[in-house]
């Protein structure tokens, strides 16, 4: 279906989710998340989609929430568990993106603050342009923090980077990103698109299963004893050998030629 505020357009098993406001930088704004919303629910629910993009139009990825009516716009009227509950409906694009099984991907071809950040940081992969920008930005303007970002970036960068990133907003570019870990490739503005489809490719050779499974393995690695943990990685693990996927895949592998996509 149309969108107002982003563009959804679907090539075979990838769908990429751009945010198009790019007038204020895709800031987030009711329409706005409505409408990522929706279409990020609809893509996790399509079992012909492999992989998600999630990037921007223009010169950001995302700036954050749109502030510029004043900060309970998004949320609305109403009693504060009214506000409340309206922002954490619209916090579900980013527990859908880390949740799904789908490998999601996050193109960060420009400034990337505030929610916009927690977006990305929701995705297994960030990458960026050589001119990107990061800020958690959330304390510049006197809220704490939305959309799992104070879940999401320790767990990325580390506790006390975390801490200071959100505590004491600076902005940094995208090699000072990259040298904490907060985006895992940095390519020229004008190479993003051709990496960004590298990456994809790679992704698109392996079988949806042993992706699907290794992502929530490593979803679950801080809420789950050790133990209980190997306890569902062998099961996964004797799942994926079981498939038909897996076996062709090893053949591929032993043989020393490329593998064919998942579904060909």
């Amino acid at each position: 279906m149309p969108y107002k505020t982003i563009e959804l357009s679907v090539a075979g098993p990838v769908t990429t989710l751009r945010m198009n406001r790019p007038d204020v930088m895709n800031a987030m704004d009711a329409a706005l998340l409505e409408d990522m919303l929706e279409a990020t629910e609809a893509t996790v629910a399509d079992p012909d989609c492999r992989v998600i993009v999630v990037t921007g139009a223009g010169r950001a990825f995302c700036s954050g929430g749109d502030i510029s009516t004043g900060l309970e716009t998004v949320n609305g009227e109403g009693t504060l568990d009214q506000q409340a509950a309206r922002l954490r409906r619209f916090m579900r694009i980013s527990e859908l993106l880390y949740t799904t099984d789908k490998v999601t991907v996050a193109a960060i071809n420009g400034a990337c603050a505030g929610a916009g950040l927690s977006v990305a940081c929701a995705c297994d992969f960030r990458l960026a342009a050589d001119n990107a920008k990061f800020a958690t930005a959330f304390q510049n303007v006197g809220v704490s923090g939305d959309f799992g970002i104070s879940w999401l970036l320790p767990r990325i960068v580390g506790p006390a980077p975390a801490r200071q990133l959100m505590l004491d907003p600076k902005t940094l570019n995208a090699e000072q990103a990259h040298a904490i870990g907060l985006v895992g490739e940095v390519h020229p503005a004008s190479e993003l698109t051709d990496a960004v489809e590298a990456l994809v490719g790679r992704l698109l050779s392996r079988t949806t299963l042993s992706l699907g499974y290794g992502k929530l393995n490593l979803a679950e690695t801080f809420d789950l004893s050790f133990a209980d943990h190997m306890d569902r990685e062998a099961r996964r693990h004797a799942e994926c050998c079981r498939s038909t996927e897996a076996k062709c895949a090893a053949s591929a592998f032993f043989e020393r030629r490329a593998p064919k996509p998942a579904g060909a």
